[in-house]
């Protein structure tokens, strides 16, 4: 890890620290176990995205963040190069990086 402050985690080090912290155990649940635990933490975030709880927000954002990682790393994925290949260079559907694609569409 190249920060010492959790504040500053980037995505690769973010995807570092939960592969040292859980890989045992996620490999072992698979890509299908570990799905599903992403899943009831995407419910979770949707039950507190109506509510006016900001710590809860702001919690179940990071378990989204964090089961999504753990995917990626069960499937052997590097999120940073993933993520900077499709949207390193702006928007994949305008390619700007300000988006300029119709609002109906999905960039």
């Amino acid at each position: 890890m190249t920060t010492n402050d959790p504040a500053d985690l980037s995505i690769a080090d973010l995807q570092r620290h939960i592969r040292q912290m859980y890989y045992e155990k996620d490999v072992v649940r698979g890509v299908d176990g570990t799905f599903m635990w992403l899943m009831e933490e995407v419910g979770e975030l949707a039950s507190a995205l109506r509510g006016n709880d900001r710590q809860n927000l702001a919690e179940e954002f990071a378990d989204v963040i964090a089961w999504l990682v753990t995917i990626a790393n069960v499937a052997d994925i590097d999120l940073a190069a993933a993520l900077s290949a499709k949207y390193g260079q702006g928007c994949p559907g305008c390619s700007r990086l300000v988006c300029t694609c119709p609002s109906e569409e999905k960039p």
